[in-house]
């Protein structure tokens, strides 16, 4: 067995990171299960089952897995519609299953036909939108709970319709409580962050409001006090339903949202654990262990999940390193389960309210919304679309939306460089690493200390990934040059992908020049401040010659 990556190599490491990313999932699976009809239990539920089975069978050795808030808001709705169509929660029950195990069997189909790799083709523009119109529904939802008030069916669209009702009902327990709960999530990092803010939050205040307020004064988890303890069962009415053509017909698509926005959501945490541990993940076998976990969680009655970003980033900083981590905060949460149940009922609503809505405000894209006025127009408009169909119509009918309209316009810029005369090769994928004709003259500078980067074409979402692999084959070297004359297009996902390879080579203490840049490319560059925040105007050279007496000085004085 490889010692550095074998199941209980980092046995330590990955015992701390796998406590800490448990305590961190607590109140989140509540608050998410808490945010639908099946209650927090489920939310729980869910995040035991993922925790363990994606982590096991995924193909990313530090994910951390559960309820997330995509997920939570299409299962939300599915859920209400579900209830609303046949009378009750009980009766709706197996639909609901079968619809989180359809979508973990077509996640495994995804995985086992090697679609993972597209997940690179989505734009940024549409990321955004998507996320920022996720956290934007996160918050407008909550605002009824913040107040003490049961949430109004139709998502945000019903609250916003039915918010004029909110001062007649309004529960100042409820607030105060929800209040509370926000002020201490935002300030305990200031203070410490050893433990986890949203868990002083939870703890804190329920103890308060336990024994300081009237229970009768403000609503909790569960009515009773108490939610349900031991180990869950299966549900098999989920056998029946797949029996039923006409009803899987109907579920399918909300299955195929399900499957499409978890597959999205662990993929995109699947980059940035990469991005943190520096190694590169099976995203086919990250589909199927999602799938495998999403089986699992609907099987035991929870919530459908996907890779969590925040709960991942923390596993990682507290020394995870392998597959144990995930399964050690899924058995963490077990515990809590069997031995806490009946206290987590007394958890006060309002307390999930203010997680949640922090939740949210901390989801909406702010780096891309600030850039709005200086990104391309097209990719605003984008952003735009994308953010108000997630909000106030449908998810996945919003990525395909920003999916489509990122293609067309795409295509567009394409036919309209053509027609300028731009040289065929732009529109290529980027060229081998070959030294271009006109670097003869500084080739003999070029090795321990100098390394030349050519990009050919537009730095567009389609060739991001591509740029993204290509900066990190640089190797230790003094100085970077990286050719930017045979680029005329940059679009959001290009400018991002830019900024962050920058930083990375600034963060090992390599010097950056560009040589080439001009126009819409050099605009971009200038208007969110990669020129001259990261690379002086000073290093942007017209021309090689420039660069081959830049390179020469720098050479003598650092003989």
């Amino acid at each position: 067995m490889n010692t550095k990556t074998g199941f209980f190599s980092n046995l330590k490491g990955d015992a701390f990171g796998g406590i800490t990313a448990g305590i961190v999932a607590l109140p989140l699976a509540l608050a998410f299960g808490a945010q639908t009809e099946l209650g927090a239990i489920a939310g729980l539920y869910g995040a035991i089952a993922l925790g363990i089975l994606a982590a096991l069978f995924g193909g990313t050795r530090t994910q951390i897995s559960g309820p997330t808030a995509p997920m939570t808001v299409v299962a939300a709705v599915l859920i209400t519609e579900a209830v609303s169509e046949v009378g009750s929660l009980t009766e709706a029950l197996p639909i609901i299953i079968t619809t989180f195990i359809l979508a973990g069997i077509l996640q495994v189909l995804l995985g086992v036909l090697k679609l993972g790799k597209y997940i690179k083709y989505i734009p940024y523009p549409v990321v955004s939108g998507f996320m920022s119109g996720i956290g934007v529904i996160i918050v407008v939802t909550q605002l009824f709970p913040f107040f003490g008030i049961t949430a109004p069916a139709g998502g945000a669209f019903g609250t916003l319709k039915n918010i004029r009702e909110i001062p007649e009902f309004l529960n100042f327990y409820s607030v105060g409580i929800a209040v509370a709960t926000i002020a201490i999530i935002y300030l305990t990092p200031r203070i410490t962050k050893k433990i986890p803010a949203s868990l002083i939050a939870l703890i804190l205040i329920s103890i308060i409001a336990y024994f300081a307020i009237d229970p009768s004064l403000f609503t909790r988890i569960n009515s009773e006090g108490a939610l349900p303890t031991g180990l869950p069962s299966i549900n098999l009415g989920f056998i029946k339903v797949f029996a039923d053509f006409g009803t899987m017909v109907r579920i399918f698509e909300y299955s195929a949202t399900l499957a499409a926005l978890g597959a999205i959501d662990s993929l995109l945490t699947s980059v940035v654990a990469d991005n943190m541990t520096k190694e590169k993940h099976d995203s086919n076998r990250e589909l199927i262990g999602q799938g495998i976990g999403n089986i699992g969680a609907g099987l035991i009655g929870g919530l459908p999940g996907a890779g969590a970003t925040m709960r991942t980033v923390i596993n990682i900083n507290s020394g995870g390193k392998n597959r144990l981590s995930g399964v050690i905060a899924g058995l963490l949460l077990t515990a809590i389960l069997l031995g806490l149940g009946t206290l987590v009922g007394h958890v006060p609503n309002a307390v999930l309210a203010g997680i949640l809505i922090t939740v949210g405000i901390g989801i909406i894209d702010y780096k891309g919304i600030s850039h709005i006025k200086t990104i391309p127009r097209s990719d605003a408009v984008i952003m735009i679309i994308v953010l108000a169909l997630t909000v106030f119509v449908d998810l996945l009918m919003a990525v395909a939306a920003g999916m489509v309209l990122s293609s067309l316009l795409f295509m567009k810029k394409a036919s309209d460089l053509i027609e300028e005369g731009s040289n065929a090769e732009s529109l290529k994928d980027f060229a081998p690493e070959v030294a271009w004709s006109d670097e003869v003259n500084i080739s003999e500078l070029v090795g321990n200390q100098i390394y030349i980067k050519h990009i050919n074409g537009p730095l567009f979402f389609g060739a991001t990934s591509g740029f993204q692999d290509m900066m990190k084959s640089i190797p230790d070297v003094k100085v970077v040059v990286i050719r930017m004359g045979k680029v005329p297009y940059v679009d959001q996902s290009g400018l991002y992908a830019m900024e962050d390879a920058l930083l990375e080579l600034k963060q090992k203490g390599i010097n950056i020049l560009f040589t080439g840049l001009y126009g819409q490319a050099k605009d971009m560059f200038e208007y969110i401040g990669i020129v001259p925040d990261l690379v002086s105007k000073e290093e942007c050279l017209d021309t090689i010659e420039e660069c081959e007496i830049w390179l020469k000085d720098y050479s003598k004085n650092n003989a």
